[in-house]
């Protein structure tokens, strides 16, 4: 049986969470002011010591948009390239597309957190769950895919689109959890009713929706 806390850092106090926020700010801070030139000028003067309490996030300039684009591809990485064993991007619908490197502790942190959301949504290790993010430049997809993995649940890294065979899916292998958009998974829905599969009478019994809008 799964405990019904994955990680006992969720058991922690406020008190002691805003401690290790507090600690954690500081040394972000340290780490860029030493690593990143744009932080280095960004954040002349400002000495990470004297970040006291999570309100001291107001003193901290914004990161805006343009400041990514200035800094595009690799300008913000923290860490050396040989060091970076992943590069993903978003989508750059806007212009050219937000990068982010990953080390191979980021992969490990990353997929860690992603099975405590997994696991605080009700999954188990005893689900199917079909992943219906995209994969590729797109976090979304790989993300979940190592969280699931972690929990120790079986992944079907289906990714997106195809849409008769998700459902063929869905209905043979018994899937127990979906994750994908809101909107593709309202598609899902109705492809599954106009040939007759009635998704609440199978065993399909989480979803796991995000990246855009929804209600």
């Amino acid at each position: 049986m799964q405990p019904a806390i994955w990680d006992p850092a969720e058991t922690i106090s406020r008190e002691k969470m805003e401690q290790l926020q507090v600690e954690r700010l500081r040394d972000c801070v340290r780490r860029v002011q030493e690593k990143v030139p744009f932080y280095q000028e960004r954040l002349s003067g400002f000495e990470p010591a004297s970040n006291q309490s999570l309100a001291d996030l107001a003193r901290l300039p914004f990161t805006r948009k343009q400041d990514l684009r200035d800094n595009y591809p690799f300008g913000l990485f923290a860490a050396p390239m040989g060091d970076v064993i992943r590069i993903h991007a978003s989508s750059g619908t806007t212009g050219k597309p937000t990068v982010v490197g990953y080390t191979a502790n980021d992969i490990d942190i990353w997929a860690g957190l992603a099975a405590r959301a997994l696991s605080l949504a009700g999954v188990t290790r005893d689900d199917i769950v079909q992943n219906a993010y995209g994969y590729g430049l797109f976090t979304g997809g790989l993300g979940l895919h190592y969280g699931v993995e972690r929990l120790g649940a079986a992944v079907v890294p289906v990714s997106s689109g195809n849409t008769s065979r998700q459902v063929m899916l869905l209905q043979d292998f018994g899937t127990t959890v979906l994750c994908a958009t809101p909107s593709y998974a309202l598609v899902l829905a109705e492809s599954a009713s106009e040939i007759g599969y009635d998704l609440k009478a199978g065993p399909l019994r989480v979803g796991i929706f995000g990246a855009e809008p929804w209600s």
